[in-house]
């Protein structure tokens, strides 16, 4: 599937790329260069886990494949752009959240599923299920994943104390997809979908109440200026997926591809607990710059589950190829 408006969009993105891949330099040039496209701040692990990637593989290469990491959308491609951007060739690599992809891959949305997912755990069983069904689809639209690495918990960062469902009622919260749409809805708020980049700007002009997202956006964005409440809600994960085009892939010798791939094997279980850590290590950080931090109340948990209880059995409508990856799922995990 190509998409020859997002094509003309992204042209100027490629020959931007195109003119920095082909600058000389002083040393001896790669033998691929690749531009690799982020959404997230400089300082968010994943953006720093990609870094490390990147060297890795420029080591075990000799220096023959080189990536360079640009985070913060510096490319100009939006983290719900990315797949179609790396599918039409905009750029070689990019790193996007799978749920911010729904539009292209429905599936990629199984996560967002309310409560589905209690912890790790739960995630990795998912994963093992859902993973090749991920990369089959992504390969059909002209890219390979290289690793897959979770966020860590989910937090509701809200102005005033929230204690109730009632405490909810018409607040405007960012959310990631249709799905998280159609949940905070179902709570009596009003949803407003947007990528991390638009959440500031969105918060200092007053446009938005609260976000849902990690502790890890929430303390590169200084979340403190701005919110003064965040409450533990775990009500969803989601999983980054670091992805390079087929064709700049097929152009590897198989020797290169095997390399890469086997320090993406070695790297990812690292990345995995890199993410563990976070939660608890951006939590202290937003108590010591001033915000309240607590769990939510059993009230608020237990209304929310109620709220979302039908939205698995709609996903699987909406997407009956879920049903056997589900079924396949809760009988791993025993709930």
């Amino acid at each position: 599937m190509h998409h020859p408006t997002l094509r003309r969009g992204f042209a100027a993105i490629a020959a931007a790329a195109a003119f920095t891949l082909f600058q000389p330099v002083a040393s001896r040039a790669a033998d691929v260069q690749w531009d690799v496209s982020l959404p997230w701040g400089p300082t968010e692990f994943h953006s720093t886990n990609a870094q490390k990637f990147a060297e890795e593989v420029k080591a075990v290469t000799g220096g023959a494949v080189e990536m360079t990491i640009h985070t913060g959308g510096a490319l100009g491609i939006k983290a719900n752009e990315s797949l179609r951007a790396v599918e039409d060739g905009a750029v070689p690599m990019a790193e996007y959240a799978a749920f911010q992809n729904v539009g292209e891959i429905p599936l990629l949305g199984v996560e967002s599923i309310p409560f589905l997912i209690s912890d790790y755990n739960d995630l990795a069983a998912l994963m093992k299920i859902v993973r090749p069904v991920w990369e089959a689809e992504l390969q059909k639209r002209g890219q390979k994943v290289l690793y897959v690495v979770p966020w860590p918990s989910q937090n509701f960062f809200t102005k005033t104390p929230v204690a109730t469902l009632d405490d909810l009622k018409g607040v405007r919260m960012r959310t990631y997809d249709r799905v998280t749409a159609d949940m905070v809805t179902r709570l009596g708020m009003v949803a407003l979908q947007m990528n991390n980049p638009d959440i500031v700007p969105a918060l200092a002009s007053g446009k938005l109440d609260a976000v849902m997202t990690s502790g890890t956006t929430a303390v590169a964005q200084k979340y403190w200026e701005f919110l003064k409440h965040a409450y533990n809600t775990n009500h969803m994960w989601a999983s980054n997926l670091m992805v390079v085009n087929l064709d700049e892939w097929n152009r590897l010798d198989p020797k290169q591809q095997k390399m890469i791939e086997a320090t993406a094997h070695k790297l990812e279980p690292q990345f995995w607990e890199i993410s563990k850590a976070e939660h608890a290590k951006r939590m202290d950080e937003l108590r010591a710059n001033g915000m309240t931090v607590e769990p939510a109340s059993d009230a608020l948990k237990t209304a929310m589950r109620q709220a979302t209880a039908s939205m698995e059995g709609e996903f699987v409508k909406a997407n009956p190829a879920a049903a056997p990856l589900l079924d396949a799922y809760h009988k791993a995990v025993g709930h």
